[in-house]
């Protein structure tokens, strides 16, 4: 039946034309972001999962910056400790030499104000080895804890190693010297032991240090297998959305002619009045 009030082909071209319209919407706002889920209303469920996974690796920064924190902290500790190390060592030449029965006594004194020189210079050291207001080897913390995981659950334990003066790891009162012949026979096995115990903390700190080295490197290794599998589940196959797009667009073209001939039917009525 033809009508000029009721219009069924175009009613039809023009719902068709909607639909298209609305694809071709879809698939450039897919090419425009690179994103097949790019919001809760493109897949609820895989939306949700993604946002889980960006969160998880937005946290594993907070845990790269604390493993980093603890490294550096460990590294000044080394670095001191090594310094202690070092002077521990001359010290230990200069009690062996004043322990020469043979001295005189300006040698003795010069030798005894070169020992206690290098044994305040260890507390100076020692003192001084901070990284962000902590340190780990006056005594002042008995460990650092680092983050483990992005769920805060799991931490790294460094524990401290106090090298002070007097201590159980330099035994070495803060008082010692070489002034007499026993004092640096004395001398020497104290400052060798500590020199010992030095080395065994030093070691243990290097130990600390490759712990959070190695599991700093596994975060930044997490992070990119995240990232890759969020990518699997929201990102575009942008050549398939491609020639999706061309074809929207060729069929929109179309539906807008199938629109216009629908349209012009009506006017075929007029020729029946002539």
């Amino acid at each position: 039946m033809l009508s000029v009030n009721t219009n069924a082909g175009a009613l039809i071209a023009l719902e068709n034309l909607n639909n298209t319209s609305q694809q071709l919407a879809a698939a450039q706002n897919v090419v425009s972001t690179g994103l097949l889920v790019g919001s809760a209303k493109d897949n609820g469920a895989i939306w949700s999962i993604a946002q889980s996974e960006r969160s998880d690796v937005a946290d594993l920064d907070a845990v790269k910056s604390s493993l980093q924190t603890g490294q550096s902290i460990i590294d000044v500790a080394n670095s001191a400790g090594t310094t202690v190390s070092n002077l521990l060592t001359q010290m230990s030449q200069k009690a062996l030499a004043a322990s020469d029965t043979s001295l005189d006594t300006a040698s003795r004194a010069a030798l005894n104000n070169d020992f206690v020189a290098l044994r305040n210079q260890i507390t100076s050291t020692v003192q001084n080895a901070s990284f962000n207001g902590v340190n780990l080897l006056n005594g002042s913390v008995a460990k650092i804890t680092s983050l483990a995981n992005a769920q805060g659950t799991s931490v790294l334990t460094t524990n401290a190693e106090n090298l002070s003066l007097g201590g159980s790891i330099v035994t070495l009162s803060a008082t010692a010297s070489i002034g007499t012949t026993a004092a640096a026979q004395t001398a020497i096995s104290v400052v060798n032991t500590s020199l010992q115990n030095v080395d065994n903390a030093l070691a243990t700190l290097g130990t600390a240090s490759n712990a959070l080295d190695t599991h700093l490197n596994f975060v930044s290794s997490l992070q990119d297998t995240l990232t890759t599998g969020i990518g699997n589940l929201v990102n575009a196959d942008l050549a398939k959305e491609s020639a999706t797009l061309q074809a929207l667009q060729t069929k929109q073209q179309l539906g807008i002619q199938a629109l216009s001939i629908a349209n012009s039917s009506s006017s075929a009525l007029l020729g029946l009045f002539r």
